[in-house]
């Protein structure tokens, strides 16, 4: 937990306040019982009406004092609460953001964004407990327990049995169920990903008719939480009914022993009542106390599991922010990779196995392989989406490593094979590269995508608003739509892996001949289609790992055994 006080700073006025108003909440309430005792033993025994008149008018002073107190307290907490969960998300998004693939790959979609939520909120929830308890729940005691023994010393003694056997109570069901809310979450990290899995993966789990084995899935992990929720409330929900009890059987024997000395004449009715109303505001302190006690339990797990993630670092990592200044020159090539190979963290198997080639300023280079081949991993090496393992990547002579984040990426634009839109209009999607893109920028990389005709069909046209993931899209517009994003502003480098394989193969060779006849680019195309490739001047052919081919399209067809059968069981 103290590891998340840095975000804590900016509201320190607000948490010493909350507290310090708490604070004069409490004190009313522990005075108001002896004013009340006294209006008692004195005001209705005497019948003194005036005398009950200005102590009452006391007592609802104290109160509306108690209240605005109260409410002012809320207001500061609640300030600070919010506040402090806002730093923690706003520091904990940035920081996932610096992540590299391997990092975001290894926790998963689904726990991370419970982590920010979820856990973030457990966190807020424990601080708010906090910083209204923190001053009225020890004073509370320390102040009924003070004007308790003003009272009676014996008959407070009893205080000095109940409490021990309340902490010892509050210990035991906190020994008990602390190990049981790690549990819970994994549990539903484990839900979240499987109805996040699940919804985005309707339409095939409709298709191949499996919504009875997705049900039975999500029952499953349901009824998994379900047991390990219930266990824990089961055992933390018993802190309340036992404390009470315990407090009932203590109002018991103060009314008993307290009884016996009104008899005796050595108390009065009013400070037995006075007695009571402290012996409550105890029992009540001992249980929020109890409870913040526990809201804690649960923030420290979520609080290390936020943790886990910020003591993450990126594999991957910027060296240099600066904006380096290049001289182009023609002999140096755009791109060249130097005995590349790569690795996988989670595998000891190589994904790329000494990738050496060069490529000129407005060359196109294929790569093409089976599935699994490494065809995608050398692409995600050149804008460092990964590093390499061993070997160099040079862009413009310059060793990838070396360029910040945002000049090397400013230079490429990369198209995924999985079709990625977001919600908002086609123009906010097709202006994420370049956000001060003109008109005509639009208009060309929506002509050489081939998009331009669907886009004109549409209701609003650049203003047609798209569903989060582009759902109300077919997947041929998704993927034309994708590669005019990485077109706008016509990077220095164009990457597409496998990004045409929803197209026909007629909108597949237009868009090919458009790139070639109006883009400047340098281009990678990752395919499995032989005659998107075909025309590049550079084929790497790749098989599990391995570089089994370089050269022209006639070249391997002579020489290369992989690239003949892949040509020809798609031409026969």
């Amino acid at each position: 937990m103290k590891k998340l006080f840095r975000f804590f700073k900016g509201y320190k006025k607000e948490m010493i306040c909350a507290p310090l108003f708490k604070f004069f909440e409490t004190i009313t309430d522990i005075v108001i019982p002896l004013i009340v005792a006294n209006m008692i033993d004195i005001g209705v025994k005497t019948h003194d009406i005036k005398y009950i008149a200005i102590w009452g008018a006391v007592v609802i002073v104290l109160n509306i004092i108690g209240i605005v107190s109260a409410i002012v307290c809320s207001k500061l907490s609640a300030k600070a609460c919010s506040g402090v969960s806002y730093e923690i998300r706003k520091g904990l998004y940035a920081h996932i953001n610096t992540l590299s693939h391997a990092e975001l790959d290894k926790f998963g979609t689904a726990t991370l964004n419970n982590r920010m939520t979820h856990d973030v909120t457990r966190i807020e929830t424990a601080l708010g407990t906090f910083l209204r308890a923190v001053m009225r729940a020890p004073f509370l005691i320390i102040g009924s327990t003070i004007m308790a023994m003003i009272i009676d010393v014996k008959l407070s003694l009893l205080f000095l049995v109940v409490a021990p056997i309340i902490f010892f109570v509050v210990f035991f069901i906190l020994k008990k169920s602390e190990p049981l809310y790690n549990e819970t979450q994994k549990d539903l990290d484990k839900v979240s990903e499987i109805t996040r899995e699940n919804l985005q993966g309707i339409r095939v789990v409709r298709a191949f008719n499996k919504q009875d084995y997705e049900e039975q899935r999500f029952t499953k992990a349901s009824k998994k939480l379900r047991k390990s929720s219930i266990k824990v409330v089961s055992i933390s929900s018993l802190l309340n009914p036992i404390t009470v009890t315990i407090i009932n059987f203590a109002i018991i024997a103060v009314m008993w022993f307290g009884g016996l000395q009104v008899d005796a004449g050595q108390l009065t009715q009013g400070q037995i009542i006075a007695f009571v109303n402290y012996l409550m505001q105890i029992s009540m302190a001992l249980i929020s106390l109890a409870n913040v006690i526990i809201s804690f339990v649960k923030a420290i797990n979520c609080a290390s599991r936020i943790n886990e993630v910020f003591d993450t670092s990126p594999s991957v990592i910027e060296t240099n922010k600066e904006f380096i200044q290049l001289d182009i020159d023609a002999n140096v090539p755009k791109i060249e990779f130097r005995n590349v190979s790569f690795t996988y963290s989670s595998s000891a198997k190589m994904a790329v196995k000494n990738l050496s080639f060069k490529a000129k300023a407005g060359d196109i280079i294929g790569i093409i392989g089976g599935t699994g081949s490494g065809k995608s991993s050398v692409v995600n090496l050149i804008p460092r989406f990964f590093d390499v393992t061993e070997g160099q990547i040079l862009v413009d002579g310059i060793n990838v490593k070396n360029y910040s984040f945002k000049q090397l990426r400013g230079k490429i634009g990369i198209v995924p094979q999985k079709a990625v839109l977001f919600k908002g209009t086609i123009m906010d999607n097709l202006k994420w590269r370049k956000p001060e893109a003109t008109v005509q920028e639009i208009q060309k990389a929506l002509r050489v995508s081939q998009s331009e005709d669907f886009v004109r069909e549409l209701p609003d046209k650049y203003e047609f608003k798209i569903q989060a993931g582009g759902k109300n899209l077919s997947g041929g517009q998704r993927q034309r739509l994708t590669i005019a994003r990485a077109l706008v502003g016509e990077p220095e480098i164009l990457i597409m892996d496998d990004s045409s394989s929803a197209l026909d193969f007629a909108t597949d060779s237009n868009l090919r001949k458009a790139i070639k006849e109006e883009i400047n680019s340098t281009v990678i195309l990752v395919s499995q289609r032989a005659n998107t490739v075909k025309n590049a001047n550079l084929i790497i052919v790749m098989d599990n790992g391995n570089i089994v081919g370089m050269g022209t399209h006639k070249d391997l067809l002579e020489n290369c055994e992989v690239y003949k059968k892949i040509y020809l069981s798609q031409t026969k």
